[in-house]
């Protein structure tokens, strides 16, 4: 099972030297396999996008990705980019730069909408209770979604236990995604 960590300013700051120590200590501590970086209201994204990137590097099996942006993406060397829900459009763009497409999804139509314009990934959420995110979609419904769809599939939401993982392990799910767990 693939582990997706997506940074939060609440704990990596936009200090970048503590940035950088932060994320190479959760690294180090996690081995994800993919990461994220996410900040939305950082004045200095891109700087500090790049010490995100140079971060990723030096542990080679993790797959850097940038939120929204997939200029900065392609302009920092990052593996690829991590689309919204609200930018279906951009994924042909994205892929044409090179770059791998995860897109954050919510229903099942999104998921077969990403799967049919070619994104990699999508993030599907969320799957349990998470502040601010609405009803929890569940594992059943997860099931159901990974039964209709051939795209990689990152089960995101209200994952900060190792029970939950263990429960998502048991579904056909490429991986899991979080903020919270990687803390």
């Amino acid at each position: 099972m693939k582990k997706y960590l997506i940074t939060s300013r609440e704990f990596y700051t936009d200090t970048p030297a503590v940035f950088r120590n932060i994320l190479h200590e959760q690294f180090k501590k996690y081995m994800p396999d993919y990461a994220l970086y996410r900040d939305k209201s950082n004045p200095n994204y891109n700087i500090q996008a790049a010490h995100f990137v140079e971060v990723c590097t030096q542990f080679q099996s993790v797959k850097s990705f940038i939120h929204r942006d997939s200029d900065v993406a392609k302009e920092l060397n990052a593996t690829g980019v991590h689309l919204t829900s609200t930018q279906f459009d951009q994924i042909e763009y994205a892929k044409s730069l090179g770059l791998e497409v995860i897109i954050s999804t919510h229903t099942h139509d999104e998921v077969l909408k990403a799967q049919k314009l070619g994104a990699d990934a999508v993030t599907y959420s969320p799957i349990f209770a998470s502040p601010g995110k609405g009803e929890p979609k569940g594992l059943e419904d997860l099931r159901e979604l990974l039964n209709k769809c051939t795209v990689k599939v990152f089960a995101l939401g209200g994952i900060v236990e190792e029970e939950q993982i263990a429960e998502i392990e048991k579904t056909t799910s490429y991986g899991f995604a979080s903020i919270r767990y990687f803390y």
